[in-house]
């Protein structure tokens, strides 16, 4: 059975750093793209970010440019988003999520069909 387990959410001031964890149960990993989204409660789930199957390819949320980075390591099965400067704005679950396995030459980032998704981590950010 296939598995995205997030960890690494918390309660931070305003300014701080977290980094989220995504580890994922799946056999050709290297494979998926992956991506980051984000939820407040009542609201739609927006994206935050996403890495192509290499890693070669990123993308963020306007929101986030310059403040967070997604990155991924392989030989773990694990997807990550380090998170600085945070804002109280940025308070949400945060869902990772997999879509695959990619052919070679979808090697880029674009608004994927997610199949897969981790029950989502919560961070809060104090003013």
């Amino acid at each position: 059975q296939v598995q995205l387990v997030e960890s690494g959410g918390g309660l931070v001031q305003a300014g701080g750093s977290l980094r989220l964890s995504c580890e994922a149960s799946i056999g050709s990993f290297g494979t998926y793209a992956l991506g980051w989204f984000r939820q407040i409660p009542g609201k739609e789930r927006e994206f935050v970010a996403a890495i192509s199957w290499s890693g070669r390819s990123t993308d963020y949320a306007d929101s986030v440019k310059g403040r967070f980075t997604i990155s991924r390591d392989n030989s773990k099965n694990t997807v990550y988003l380090q998170m600085n400067s945070l804002k109280p704005e940025d308070t949400a679950v945060y869902f990772c999520a997999a879509d695959g396995p990619k052919e070679y030459y979808e090697d880029y980032t674009t608004n994927w069909e997610y199949k897969l998704w981790g029950q989502g981590t919560q961070v809060t950010v104090s003013s």
